[in-house]
């Protein structure tokens, strides 16, 4: 599908979730677009040897976006399962909060390879088993990428505009100039790892708080998956489960140590298939051969600067994942809509200098971005609190409703003395609705920073200086204490 040219209006490097969409996005706009994938053409947007790995569900708002902007619509077998929402449970299994309205779980090799059929559709010239080793640069500008293709030969293409989408190890943004804009390296302990297995299953019993054809479901429990959570997503046919766990380094090792174990991710993937109690005798569902896989995911706020002087990024290669859930489908589809739109606007302008640039993240931060600082303090509350607290907070602190607002990163209005009238018991737990309050403080006030989000980049570092000042105060309170 290539046109033998080494010169297009705009290179978008990875065909995933966000490629794909940026990808037709921009050749719908009536641009010469070259779409880039190191997988090969019956993959599209494969993650690693292992497959898709991800828990596949996508709220029905984010499909939304994209039929509203490009008039993608979406069906069987892309769209596999209707849920009606999450619900996460308390490790004691005794309280539960509903959040994230209707959507589905996605048979997501079928949806990529939609998008990437898509994009091609628009007029996208599609290069599959190319290996994007770096950009190109030019006294500081990003003008095209370099890399090998399928027969390991070294080739150059170059772009006005070169769209990141290679995910969370992309090679584009860590090769990048150095600049105070975007970090090109994402700290390790804001990575979660992730596991998880398609099975199919014996129900045994019909218990929704483990297994629900209608709901997404989360378990929260720090000994299974320190600094995580594990989640049980249902599958076309009654008991085939999308199953996995994220853990987070730290939380693990501390786990490890104060229990004398040595878990890894992997042991603790399967400790928790057999810790689900109604669901026996797993058998792999390979097809695809996307059964089985391992990887790392953001669970920071997005980067903060998303351009850079020919460069947009988008998706897990600019940290995009939800902080709390982890869920990267959602911010990558609208990150991937939005980047092809503005890849267009700066070539008809003639002009893809990051302050031309600049508006892409302005309206990342509207459409998405900007409560996901105040969820990353969220997350960090969470990671300091063992079991019982957990089960003692679901059950005393929240209400439905101000969890639901927690977890869309919105700020409910709580106060100690209010609690107090719920008769609060036991210094620890005392001591952690303080934090819980401290943390929601600080989730409004990273909230008003992000709504002032700066107009131009003359403004950036000053605004950036305020978003880390808020983070680290946070990260230095709340340290990891899964035991």
């Amino acid at each position: 599908m290539d046109n033998g040219h080494d010169k297009y209006d705009v290179i978008v490097a990875g065909s995933g979730l966000a490629g794909s969409l940026a990808a037709a996005g921009a050749a719908k706009a009536g641009l010469n677009v070259l779409l880039l994938d190191k997988n090969k053409e019956e993959e599209p947007g494969k993650k690693t040897n292992w497959g898709w790995v991800c828990g596949d569900a996508v709220a029905q708002q984010h499909l939304k976006f994209i039929k509203d902007h490009l008039g993608l619509t979406f069906a069987h077998p892309e769209l596999d399962v209707r849920v009606d929402g999450v619900i996460a449970y308390s490790p004691d299994m005794q309280s539960k909060f509903p959040f994230d309205g209707e959507g589905y779980v996605l048979d997501r090799p079928s949806f990529e390879r939609k998008l990437r059929d898509f994009a091609v559709k628009c007029g996208a010239h599609y290069v599959p088993q190319f290996d994007v080793e770096g950009p190109v640069i030019e006294n500081n500008n990003i003008v095209g990428v370099f890399g090998k293709d399928k027969t390991m030969v070294h080739k150059e293409f170059r772009a006005i505009v070169t769209v990141d989408a290679l995910g969370v190890a992309t090679n584009l943004r860590r090769k990048l100039p150095e600049n105070p804009f975007i970090d090109r390296v994402v700290d390790v302990e804001d990575l979660e790892s992730t596991g998880r297995y398609i099975y199919d299953m014996e129900v045994e019993k019909e218990d929704h708080r483990y297994y629900d054809p209608k709901n997404c479901l989360i378990h929260l429990n720090q000994e299974i998956s320190p600094g995580g959570y594990g989640w049980v997503f249902p599958k076309s046919g009654h008991g085939r489960v999308n199953i996995g766990i994220g853990v987070q380094r730290a939380s693990l090792l501390i786990r490890n140590k104060k229990l004398n174990k040595n878990d890894t991710l992997h042991s603790l993937m399967d400790e928790y298939v057999r810790w689900v109690p109604n669901l026996k005798n797993p058998k792999l569902f390979n097809r695809d051969n996307n059964g089985k896989g391992y990887w790392s995911v953001a669970v920071r706020r997005q980067l903060e600067c998303l351009t850079w002087d020919g460069y947009i990024g988008a998706g897990d290669s600019m940290a995009m994942p939800n902080p709390i859930s982890a869920g990267g489908i959602g911010p990558a589809l609208i990150a991937g809509v939005l980047a092809g739109e503005h890849a267009a606007r700066v070539v008809h302008d003639k002009d893809a200098s990051m302050k031309n640039l600049w508006q892409y993240n302005l309206d990342f931060n509207v459409a998405y971005g900007n409560k996901t600082a105040g969820m990353e303090v969220f997350r960090t509350y969470l990671q300091s609190l063992n079991n019982e607290t957990i089960n003692y907070g679901m059950k005393n602190f929240l209400s439905t409703k101000e969890a639901e607002d927690l977890c869309y990163g919105r700020t409910p209005e709580l106060s100690l003395a209010g609690k107090f009238k719920m008769v609060l018991k036991g210094a620890s737990n005392i001591g952690a609705f303080t934090n819980l309050v401290y943390a929601v403080k600080k989730m409004k006030k990273l909230n008003e920073i992000y709504e002032n989000y700066p107009t131009s980049p003359e403004h950036f570092a000053k605004w950036r200086a305020q978003v880390t000042a808020e983070i680290k105060e946070v990260q230095e309170r709340f340290q990891p204490n899964p035991i």
